[in-house]
């Protein structure tokens, strides 16, 4: 038996004991960093550190303040907040007090998260601030369960017997620890587990989302496979920035603890570009969304830099992606990066002149990024991997605890999820579906029997919904949603995802876009560009001071984009083809509920908001 299998099998039941374990083996080591936000104008923020045993000293007093509050065993406590330190030692103490978290995003809707809070029957909800509090107290009739708030951040808040902040929540604890010193290891002495740690909602498409049911075991198998496949170490520096409701975001907190490095916490998107210099990663998770934008600001600042920095640009991107697919291959065949004297010489130049600006930009010290959640363009992966940014993919759902496969360190293939952690199975079915067994798997959806048992077998398999392939070798590539591929009425297939991937590399204005074809005899698209990069190019074409939504509107910019949309036709088969496209008046947002706090695109949402645009395109068409 490998030590990964040993690990994983003699695994505690819990994240919580881990936790203990990691506090008492490394005690003074920094566990987390974190932002002290600067006045408006009073410069860069401050950070600070934690020791894990400074952490722990939070942790167990919020644990002792809700167990004090009369929180018991497997009851909810709800966690409303965006990303930041306060989040992990709230959900820690959580898990210590033998409790369950509920996640909810903070850009939820009161209607969303009353329904969230009351389908949880959560007790406690520890909200952000005043606004998550104000959500609360508007459905406070239709929430008989909840019994106190916690509130993070004070400013604007009053308390009283049922709403108190988390510096009076850890007073109270701290004084409870007092009376009961071994309260917390009996606690967490007692965790099965079977026993129900997180409850993280779905954010379906349509109709309410659904309570995916995460037990223990689940986070303490994260934890060990996360550590067995040896990207991190102890020595690594994490930012985290992704929302810690979303299970990605959720999973980097169990592998640090087992692994013991330091995470720097911090949750606003607009501070990703200034935080890297600054907190200089040695890995960092994301969405593909981010690399996409970093792709398109790179290309945008090139092209604002005059025609010369332009070619420059294009010339070593293209050299980027040439010597990633041959270093890759090579690497597949020999087990050697090398590649052609050549081209070994035009990637050095290129280095010099492009890249190694780009790795600057990321902190200097990164080694690899994990990329999830949805699918990461190709020619962007190829970009980057050439540029010395190596973006690992992964692949897991809410239902299997997020991480189900990653690629292989310096072994990885960009265009595949890589191959399952340690302890988890795949097959794929006959009609292409990816199924999963494992430790990881979800126990079920909360109180939704029938739901758990369309997609969870007797014998463990779970349905994914996603088509895929797995190679020889067992790297696993993602070909489309089941329910997302499209069918022409000409009866051909057509995985929307992959045409919009492709769209992405070519156009660098692109924000969102949406293929739509099914049951029509061609295909059209929804296309959202984005805002900073169409208003620089604006500049240069004669529509400097114009609105977004003037400037998609203009003809100049149709006609830009129709340019891109031809050479995106130009690789595709016939009936893949964009016949036509319509520009959006606005980027796609969470708050329209077109995107889904994961950045992934809600397409009945977004078709039935722009259905006249749709229904304009095949006008005069004759559907076969």
């Amino acid at each position: 038996m490998s030590d990964t299998q040993t690990l994983i099998e003699n695994r505690p039941p819990s994240v919580a004991g881990l936790f203990l374990d990691r506090v008492a083996a490394t005690p003074d080591a920094e566990a987390y960093r974190y932002p002290v936000v600067a006045e408006a104008g009073e410069g860069p923020d401050d950070w600070k550190s934690l020791s894990w045993a400074q952490a722990a000293e939070r942790v167990y007093a919020i644990a002792a303040g809700l167990i004090e509050l009369g929180v018991q065993p497997e009851q909810r406590v709800a966690l409303a907040s965006s990303t930041r330190v306060e989040w992990i030692l709230a959900d820690l103490g959580i898990l210590c007090a033998g409790a369950a978290t509920t996640t909810v995003y903070p850009q939820t809707n009161a209607d969303e998260s009353a329904f969230i809070l009351s389908d949880s029957e959560s007790r406690v909800l520890i909200a952000e601030d005043a606004a998550q509090l104000a959500k609360a107290q508007e459905k406070r009739a239709e929430l008989p369960e909840l019994t106190h708030v916690v509130v993070i951040d004070p400013a604007g808040v009053e308390s009283d017997d049922r709403v108190l902040t988390l510096a009076e929540l850890e007073r109270r604890g701290a004084a409870y620890l007092e009376k009961h010193p071994g309260l917390i290891k009996e606690r967490v002495a007692a965790i099965t587990k079977d026993q129900l740690a997180t409850l993280i909602y779905t954010s379906g498409t349509t109709g309410r989302p659904k309570g995916v049911r995460l037990p223990h075991d689940n986070w303490s198998y994260m934890a060990k496979a996360i550590a067995g496949t040896g990207l991190i170490g102890f020595e690594d520096v994490q930012y985290l920035w992704l929302p810690l409701a979303h299970v990605f975001g959720k999973v980097l907190t169990s592998g640090q603890i087992e692994v013991g490095h330091v995470t720097a916490v911090d949750g606003r998107v607009d501070k990703i570009i200034e935080n890297l210099p600054v907190v200089r990663p040695t890995y960092m998770a994301a969405v593909p969304r981010i690399f996409e934008k970093v792709y398109n600001g790179v290309a945008a600042k090139a092209r604002a830099g005059g025609g010369a920095k332009y070619k420059i640009f294009q010339w070593a991107a293209e050299v980027s992606r040439e010597y990633a697919k041959v270093t890759q291959d090579n690497f597949r065949r020999t087990g050697s990066h090398a590649a052609p004297f050549g081209l070994a010489a035009k990637h050095k130049a290129a280095d010099a002149l492009v890249f190694a600006k780009i790795r600057e930009a990321f902190g200097g010290n990164l080694r690899a990024c994990i990329s999830g959640s949805a699918a990461l363009a190709p020619e962007i992966g190829y970009f980057f991997a050439g540029a010395g940014i190596h973006i690992l993919e992964g692949y897991g759902l809410t239902e299997s605890s997020a991480a189900s496969f990653v690629n292989p360190g310096e072994a990885y293939r960009t265009g595949t999820v890589g191959k399952p952690l340690p302890g988890t199975e795949v097959r794929i079915a006959d009609d292409g579906e990816i199924l999963l067994r494992g430790p990881g798997i979800m126990q079920g959806y909360h109180g939704l029997p029938e739901k758990t048992a369309e997609v969870l077998e007797a014998d463990g398999w779970f349905h994914t919904g996603d088509i895929g392939e797995l190679s020889a070798d067992g790297y696993l590539k993602i070909t489309d949603r089941k329910k997302d591929l499209i069918k022409t009425s000409g009866g051909k297939y057509i995985a929307p995802a992959e045409v919009e991937g492709q769209f992405k590399a070519v156009c660098p204005y692109v924000s969102n876009i949406l293929v739509h074809g099914a049951d029509r005899n061609f295909c059209t698209a929804l296309i959202a560009l984005d805002e900073p990069s169409i208003l620089e190019w604006a500049k240069e074409n004669g529509l400097a001071d114009k609105p977004y939504a003037d400037v998609v509107a203009a003809p100049a910019t149709v006609a830009m984009v129709e340019g891109y949309v031809k050479q995106l036709n130009e690789g595709l088969q016939r009936w893949q083809t964009i016949k036509k496209f319509r520009l959006l008046p606005r980027d796609l947002d969470v708050e329209h509920g077109e995107i889904t706090p994961s950045l992934k695109l809600k397409r009945p949402v977004v078709e039935r908001e722009y259905k006249h645009l749709i229904d304009e395109m095949y006008a005069g068409s004759r559907e076969a």
